[in-house]
């Protein structure tokens, strides 16, 4: 089967000109997909009896996927895992908090960029999602049309998958489609300068970048990214774009215990940083097997923060939240657990 979830409007225009329709069916099917949400054909009530066959008929279903299982935090957060064709699986994670519910949604099956303190990167590249299967992962859970904010910051790199991803960003914010503000909408990048323009320039949601080092060396035994995408190439892109309010910039640093927690770093990076308006959201590390870093203390993170703050580059702490089912930051994988 053929499913329809994932297609733009575009697409649906193509099938069902392609299958004889008159092009406003696209539009309806669009519509009782992304706003009406049915699962079937069948229901699609306004589109003719025989139009709903013809599509049936054709091999094409709305196309949901339920996840394969679901592990709860004490802390309410919820890991969704979703079994993909090519034999593994994929983890979504639903975080609640307050009158927010953020929803981080992977884009490939394992990641090709093998950051150090990444248990996704550990695992290897193992295929890119579709467009359908981001979508499913926003719609097939029971918390979905409860959700405040979406963040590509799940399994993968999302700008090595730009064309999918670039769909997905299409039907979350498109009139016809899910019709959400790109500012309720997190792209997260290790600064894959292949697709970062084309980023930049087509989309208008907000951006983060893991940095984790203010050092080009430093950074590098952490992230082999930077050898073939230097911070400061991705600094001189990112200099060069308005950040006057159209979207949020925000950087990504892990902390890691003697590593980069030091005033030293954090004064470094005011510099790296300076002329840029963005945040810096600290991250506590996340311990994984065979990784020889360590967790920070709190105290040092918000000595860090504070300096940050106090420079003018304005720094929070990101809570922890899912550590406990292995859906924090850096921790997911394609193991079921």
């Amino acid at each position: 089967m053929k499913a329809l979830l994932g297609l733009t409007l575009n697409e649906l225009y193509a099938v069902v000109e392609s299958l004889g329709m008159q092009r406003f069916t696209a539009r309806q099917i669009a519509d009782w997909i992304y706003v009406k949400r049915v699962r079937s054909v069948a229901d699609m009530t306004n589109i003719s009896v025989s139009n709903r066959q013809k599509i049936t008929d054709e091999g094409y279903e709305v196309g949901y996927e339920d996840p394969s299982d679901a592990a709860v935090s004490t802390d309410g957060t919820i890991r969704y895992l979703f079994a993909t064709p090519a034999g593994k699986h994929i983890e979504t994670v639903y975080i609640p908090d307050g009158d927010r519910a953020t929803l981080c949604v992977s884009s490939q099956i394992g990641c090709k960029m093998g950051c150090y303190f990444c248990m996704t990167g550990k695992q290897g590249f193992n295929g890119q999602l579709t467009t359908t299967q981001i979508i499913n992962q926003i719609f097939a859970i029971p918390e979905s049309k409860s959700l405040t904010n979406i963040v590509f910051m799940g399994m993968g790199e999302p700008l090595d998958n730009w064309d999918n991803v670039s769909r997905a960003l299409e039907i979350i914010t498109s009139a016809w489609g899910m019709a959400w503000s790109p500012k309720r909408v997190t792209v997260s990048t290790i600064g894959q300068m292949q697709h970062l323009t084309d980023f930049l320039r087509d989309s208008r949601c907000n951006l983060a970048v893991s940095l984790h080092s203010p050092y080009s060396d430093e950074r590098l035994s952490l992230m082999p990214v930077e050898k073939a995408w230097p911070t400061s190439t991705v600094l001189d892109l990112l200099r060069q774009q308005d950040w006057n309010g159209q979207r949020d910039l925000t950087f990504e640093y892990i902390i890691f215990r003697g590593l980069n927690d030091d005033s030293r770093h954090a004064h470094a990076l005011i510099k790296l940083l300076s002329g840029l308006r963005c945040k810096v959201n600290l991250i506590r590390f996340h311990a994984i097997p065979d990784v020889e870093l360590h967790t920070s203390d709190i105290h040092a993170m918000e000595r860090f923060r504070d300096i940050l703050n106090e420079h003018g580059l304005t720094a929070t702490i990101r809570a922890s939240r899912g550590e406990d089912i292995y859906a924090a930051c850096g921790m997911l994988s394609s193991t079921k657990r």
